[in-house]
């Protein structure tokens, strides 16, 4: 059996796809699946990226291309609002519902997604909405305490250092899947498919680099 490691952020709805996806895409092949919380916005600092949503044009395109994907899998997704917004409190809460240094079960994390996606547009932060989430799930810790803030923290510095630049990120035997739409790529790695110990994988992330704008 293998493990695949799934880095996500719920504000991300590639992340809410793929997670919706990932049962489907990855059906008879023998796996288990870490779910790691990160935050996103610590890794695009961290890469000297901006997000989808800070370039105006890529965010008018983001919306649109994440409805239809969702149209096209079957997956319910409503765009809360506002959105960004700030999933640290949602992030941390993943964590409080497992044991220390645990990581949080599917069911839970489908719940935190449920809740930013799948809830008409409603504000994901709204206190009320966030004191029902926490009554449903029970989490076994405080997710405002030090302990389970410096787990955050420290899982997504463990991205970094493992190459992690975007969410969802799928990690398996050391390979990193990146997007909702590497899932297939995910699957016939997880299957063996032979390309992914060749030549040509290990060239292609060994390409140099070329021209780079001034400041960048």
């Amino acid at each position: 059996m293998k493990t695949v490691t799934f880095w996500f952020d719920v504000v991300s709805p590639y992340a809410w796809l793929a997670f919706d996806r990932l049962p489907q895409a990855l059906a008879g092949i023998s796996h288990v699946v870490d779910h790691r919380p990160v935050l996103f916005a610590g890794l695009l600092g961290a890469w000297g990226q901006k997000g989808p949503a800070e370039i105006e044009p890529k965010r008018a395109w983001t919306y649109r291309q994440v409805a239809w994907l969702a149209r096209q899998q079957g997956t319910t997704l409503e765009l809360p609002q506002p959105h960004p917004f700030n999933p640290l409190a949602l992030q941390r809460l993943a964590l409080a519902c497992a044991p220390a240094n645990g990581l949080p079960n599917r069911r839970v994390v489908e719940h935190l997604f449920r809740h930013v996606w799948c809830r008409g547009g409603a504000d994901p932060n709204d206190p009320q909405a966030l004191a029902a989430l926490v009554d449903a799930l029970q989490p076994v810790r405080d997710a405002q305490s030090a302990e389970v803030k410096e787990e955050l923290r420290a899982s997504t510095e463990a991205a970094r250092v493992a190459g992690v630049f975007g969410v969802p990120t799928f990690e398996c035997e050391g390979r990193l899947f990146w997007g909702q739409d590497a899932l297939p790529m995910l699957c016939a790695s997880l299957q063996g498919d032979p390309w992914f110990d060749s030549a040509e994988w290990h060239a292609a992330g060994r390409q140099p680099g070329g021209v780079r704008r001034r400041g960048a």
